[in-house]
Formats: structure tokens, sequence, C-alpha cells
């Protein structure tokens, strides 16, 4: 059942926007395998939105890292820049961009960020969401 099972996947991503969509077709295979495909839309909006920010506005890799726990799907992109995130703003209707963290933000059960190193890669940050797994 997959209110009991515990798992954790991990994904490292190049700097390269092809990344976006191979991330998000893998999350929503990750999902149906493990009988969450109720999750699938909400999880690859909010993934898209933070792998999508990870690959345009740094210059190294990043990572995602799916965890299942508890019920509840914690989504994190790992990237090279140590600076936390833009506060969410309002957007003008004539903008193209900004709107991410704002999307994530209403998605998401919550999310946040945090500084993380990692061994390989070195500084940087976690930009993080939850999503509740009740059955739809």
């Amino acid at each position: 059942m997959p209110e009991t099972e515990t798992w954790t996947y991990t994904l490292t991503i190049p700097n390269d926007p092809r990344a976006v969509p191979v991330s998000r077709h893998t999350l929503r295979l990750i999902l149906k395998a493990h009988g969450l495909p109720h999750l699938a839309e909400a999880a690859e909006l909010v993934a898209t939105e933070l792998i999508a920010n990870a690959v345009q506005h740094t210059k190294g890799p990043a990572a995602l890292r799916m965890q299942w726990a508890g019920a509840v799907l914690r989504i994190g992109v790992w990237d090279t820049d140590p600076t936390p995130p833009s506060p969410v703003r309002a957007v003008g209707w004539d903008e193209t961009g900004g709107r991410g963290l704002a999307l994530v933000r209403e998605c998401a059960d919550g999310w946040g960020w945090c500084a993380r190193e990692r061994r390989d890669e070195g500084r940087g940050k976690v930009v993080w969401c939850e999503l509740t797994g009740a059955a739809a």
C-alpha cells in the first residue's frame, strides 16, 4: 500500500533545458510505479518549476530528490547557487517570467529552502515542497 512505503529517488540533472521534461517524465513514472498517479499532475508542475529555475539561474548541475514517507511526497531540487530564491512577488500580466515559486506555493502543502552542501559538488541550496498523498 503506498501510504506505508518509504522510498527516495535522486536524479542528477545536467545544466541543460532538455533535463526539465526528462525529469518530469521520470517523476511521473516513479509515482505510477508506487501507486500514486493521483499526485502526478501537481508533482510534475512543482518539480518542473523548481528544476527550470535551477537550470535557468545557475551554471552547474542540479539534482531532483523525491521522497515518500508518512503519506507525504517531498520534492527537493538542489542547485549550485547558495543564494536564497527570490521572494514570491506579484507579477504583471505582461511579464513572461516570475510565476514559478508562486505556483509552487499555491499547489504545494508547504515549501521552503535551505542551504545545502553536496560532497561531490560543493555549496548550494535546496528548494523543496511537500504534497500530501491522500488518495483522490
